[in-house]
């Protein structure tokens, strides 16, 4: 079910990019295409946060999932 969650979560990243672009160049209003790109780079560090391994080559979603079982 997390897995579904972060893939969502890039998902809506790409999608906030995207449309901070398509705001910035219909309506030149830079702040807020750029509050749109922080959010999208906020929403991309959590999902690294939750994936990528620690010093001991394991990556906080495995250790959820293992505790789950």
């Amino acid at each position: 079910m997390l897995d579904a969650v972060l893939s969502l979560l890039v998902l809506a990243a790409i999608v906030l990019v995207i449309g901070a672009f398509v705001l910035w160049r219909r309506t030149g209003n830079v702040k807020n295409a750029l509050l749109m790109v922080l959010l999208a780079v906020v929403a991309l560090v959590n999902v690294m946060i939750w994936t990528l391994p620690d010093a001991d080559g394991e990556a906080p979603l495995e250790k959820l999932e293992q505790g789950a079982r």
